[in-house]
């Protein structure tokens, strides 16, 4: 009995540490709320679209992990053109200090 208690215990303290997952992006890296439904199966038809798109590729080509060149191939295929300036990606952003 007490092997099976001591297997629970690790069990639950496995558990308590995959709760604080959010915390290892650090201060200030939050998902966004576009992100964090996406992460959480609620995905824009864009991002399903997508999604589909890089399981076809894979599954025609037989990669299970397609470069980013073949990545960059998919997009394109999609429709998607270059049209406007490069924009920062404010989820990498690391948060300026406030100065006082």
């Amino acid at each position: 009995m007490s092997e099976e208690k001591s297997f629970l215990e690790r069990r639950q303290e496995v558990t308590e540490r995959r709760i604080g997952f959010d915390r290892r992006r650090g201060p200030g890296h939050r998902r966004s709320e576009e992100r964090r439904a996406a992460e959480e199966g609620e995905m824009t038809d864009e991002q399903f679209q997508f999604l589909m798109a890089i399981d076809q590729y894979k599954r025609e080509n037989q990669k299970p992990f397609p470069t980013w060149t073949e990545v960059l191939e998919v997009i394109a295929a999609l429709g998607y053109r270059k049209v406007a300036e490069p924009q920062s990606l404010k989820s990498f952003e690391k948060p300026q200090p406030i100065s006082v």
